[in-house]
Parts: structure tokens; C-alpha cells; sequence
């Protein structure tokens, strides 16, 4: 049985890590599409599959796109597959109408975020055309949050009946057993990392982990810092991101934050789970999401998360329980959501120790890979097809947690849906 992922970029096939040996063991041969990088090959060596690299600009470019759109199509040709599963706008569009092209039986686009959200004029109707397109050649859309999936079919872009949202959502789950878990990494590190920014150990530190673009919310938290900062001497702000020159937020914004003592720029550099450790508190003042990754593994690592009332984030931290979500486009409504944490420790552990609990029983990487596989029966089955090793049943939920994690559990009884208004 074969298995076909497409992005645009191959930085995004991370959603889908873990993965292709969960389906190996199952019977699944599973290959990745992206554009060209040092990502694409490190991918193929980490999950141990074979890639293809085909150039995906992100932006409409017409004639490269019909290119991508002919070597997409001529690659699925030659290995046949029954299943292709794409992501993101630009890799869904391009993937859908190749696998359609190619008579692939199963077309699974899985929808990540709206981008459309923030969208204005001509860039608004195209992307609102291309998510259009995408959710009607695929056979199951399949989206990472319930609000997302709610504002997907609100405004048109896919019928309810051929939208789903598995679990509680997400792309991947997290690894909240063994890669974010703050029982198993060394006390050290936390002063380690503080070291390595000029951060005492007495300070509060409000961490930012994501692209820095004006859609995270870059204006706002400027505004938010210049608040706080003078209320709290002994706070500081650590920035783990690239820039994006895509989206960037006004040239003053950065100066601003580069000339502060007080705020550390640690650029790009995926090994957060140290990084999380020197945090007291996460902070996401997004305009928008689909289910933000970074959330989750913050959660994991026992963060209090102050994040804004977007798609996305709602389903990601319980207002009042695992963190506070707040207005968006406010700087003062996102101080006032950051203040008690950094006046309150108790309470930053508080909702940290709840955060990190429902990650476990929620949001298990190891569920989701089994859920994945489920649905990929199912929708075989739909096409007359059969898996192999069908009758694989979901992991019981609970048995791989770590002997100090039941009890963290079992002080919340019941399970805490996020607020959404999907299904």
C-alpha cells in the first residue's frame, strides 16, 4: 500500500514526522513531495522514506505552478499510489488536482489554517477560490480544529459531511512522553539556556516561540512589553524564530525589540524543549491559526499559555484552566492576560500542571498516527479497496505514560473539551 504526503515546503512536512514508520509497521510504504532543501533530505533520513523534490513556490506563480502541476502528476503515475495525502493551500491545490489527474482513489486534503482570514481584496478571493478547489477534488478533507473546520464550512469552502477533525484535533499530536517532558530533561539546562541570554536566574521570562510576522501578533505584544517592562524590572522577553520577510511587521517594531536589553532574540532553532525550560510563560498574540504546534508543546513542557481568542487557539488552551486567551489586535487586552502570571507563580504552575495533563490525555502523537491510519482504512474502504492490517485497533489511551504522569492526571477527573463552535 502506498502513500503519498505533499507540501509546498519541506519545513512542513514536521506535521507529519513520526509517521512513516507507524505506517510501515502497518504495511504502509509512505514517500513526501516537497520543494527542494536541506529539510527535504533531512526528512527522507530521519523517517527513513523516499522523497521527491519538486520546486512549490508559495506565492501564485502560474507558469511554475503548471510545471510543479505536470511533474507532480507524472511522479504519481509512475508509483501508483492509493492514497494522497496533501497540506497546506498551495501544496493541497496543486496535490489534489494531480492526484485527481492521476486517478488516485484517495485524495485526502487536510486543511491547517485559513489564511484567507487576514486576507484582503484580490489575495482574498484567490485563496478563498484555491481552498474551494482543494476541499471539492479531495475525497475526505480533513481539518486540525473544530473552529477551523466550523469557519470552513461557514463560509462556504467545503460541504460538512466531507470535513473531519480526528481526536481533538491537531496534525500530529505531541510527544509529550518522552521529547517534552520536563521530568525527563536535566534541571540544568534551565539555567543553561538563561546563561547563554544574559538571563538571571531570578528573572520572569515571557517567551515567544514562532515566526516573527506581523499576522502572530508582533505589533501587539510590542505594545504589551512596553506595559509591562516598566511594572515588572526584572522581566524579560525571549524571542525562538525566524524572520518573515513574507509578512514582516514594521521595521520599528524589530529596532524596538533589538535595542532592549531586556528582550533576546534566539532565532531559528527547533531544539525548543530546553528553550521552553528557561520560560515562565508562553505568550501567542496570533491574528490567526489552524491548531498552533507550538501550544501544544509548550502545554507539554508545563506552560501557562496567554494566547488570543483565534481559530485555533481556542482549541488549544482552556481559558481559565490551561492558560488565558484574550482579544485579539490589543496590546492592552494581552498585557492584562499576561500580568497575573507574572504576578502569580503558584498560579503560572497551576495552570502549567493542567496544561501538561490534558496534552497527555488529548493530544497523544501516538493516537493520532493511530487515528490516521484508521481513517486511511476507512476511506480505502470507501473506495472498494482494502489495508492491509486493517483490524489494527487504536492504542488504549493511558498505556504508555510514564509512572509520575498518572497521578498529574487523575487530580482532573472527566475529560475538558475546548470551546468551539464545530463538530
Amino acid at each position: 500500500m502506498k502513500l503519498v504526503h505533499i507540501t509546498t515546503v519541506p519545513q512542513s512536512l514536521r506535521f507529519v514526522s513520526g509517521q512513516p514508520g507507524y505506517m510501515r509497521m502497518r504495511g504502509v510504504e509512505t514517500s513526501a513531495i516537497s520543494s527542494p532543501g536541506q529539510a527535504l533530505a533531512a526528512f527522507a533520513e530521519e523517517e527513513g522514506c523516499r522523497v521527491h523534490a519538486v520546486e512549490m513556490p508559495r506565492r501564485i506563480t502560474p507558469l511554475q505552478d503548471c510545471v510543479a502541476l505536470w511533474r507532480l502528476w507524472r511522479f504519481l503515475r509512475a508509483i501508483r499510489p492509493q492514497i494522497v495525502h496533501a497540506h497546506t493551500p498551495k501544496g493541497g491545490l496543486l496535490g489534489m488536482l494531480a492526484a485527481r489527474f492521476a486517478g488516485v482513489p484517495v485524495r485526502i486534503y487536510h486543511m491547517h489554517g485559513l489564511p484567507l482570514v487576514t486576507a484582503t481584496g484580490l489575495r482574498r478571493t484567490l485563496l478563498t477560490s484555491t481552498e474551494m478547489v482543494s476541499c471539492r477534488l479531495a475525497s475526505q478533507v480533513l481539518c486540525v480544529s473544530r473552529s477551523v473546520r466550523a469557519m470552513a464550512v461557514e463560509l462556504g469552502l467545503c460541504a460538512s459531511g466531507n470535513i473531519r477533525v480526528l481526536l481533538q484535533g491537531s496534525c500530529n499530536g505531541v510527544d509529550a512522553r518522552t521529547e517534552f517532558n520536563p521530568l525527563l530533561t536535566d534541571p540544568r539546562l534551565r539555567q543553561q539556556v538563561r546563561d547563554r541570554y544574559g538571563i538571571s536566574a531570578d528573572a520572569t521570562v515571557i517567551g515567544f516561540v514562532g515566526r516573527l510576522a506581523l499576522a502572530k501578533g508582533l505589533v501587539e505584544l510590542a505594545e504589551a512589553w512596553d506595559r509591562l517592562r516598566c511594572e515588572f524590572p526584572a522581566l524579560h522577553l525571549l524571542f525562538i524564530g525566524p524572520e518573515e520577510p513574507g509578512d514582516p511587521p514594521p521595521a520599528e517594531v524589530l529596532r524596538q525589540f533589538r535595542q532592549d536589553p531586556r528582550v533576546h532574540m534566539g532565532g531559528e532553532n527547533w531544539d525548543t524543549p530546553p528553550l521552553y525550560l528557561a520560560m515562565d510563560v508562553l505568550v501567542l498574540p496570533t491574528h490567526r491559526e489552524g491548531f498552533p504546534v507550538v501550544l501544544l508543546e509548550a502545554a507539554a513542557m508545563a506552560l501557562a499559555i496567554v494566547a488570543t481568542r483565534v481559530t485555533g487557539c481556542l482549541d488549544a488552551v482552556v481559558d481559565g484552566v490551561t492558560g488565558t486567551l484574550v482579544e485579539g489586535y490589543n496590546g492592552e487586552a494581552l498585557a492584562a492576560g499576561l500580568r497575573p502570571y507574572l504576578q502569580d507563580p503558584d498560579l503560572r504552575r497551576r495552570h502549567g500542571a493542567a496544561a501538561r495533563a490534558r496534552v497527555l490525555r488529548d493530544f497523544s502523537d501516538r493516537d493520532m498516527h493511530a487515528a490516521l491510519y484508521q481513517e486511511y482504512v476507512r476511506c480505502l474502504a470507501v473506495e472498494g479497496l482494502k489495508a492491509p492490517h486493517s483490524d489494527h485497533s487504536l492504542f488504549e489511551r493511558g498505556d504508555d505514560l510514564l509512572p509520575e504522569e498518572t497521578d498529574a492526571q487523575a487530580v482532573r477527573p472527566g475529560r475538558v473539551h475546548s470551546p468551539t463552535n464545530g463538530s
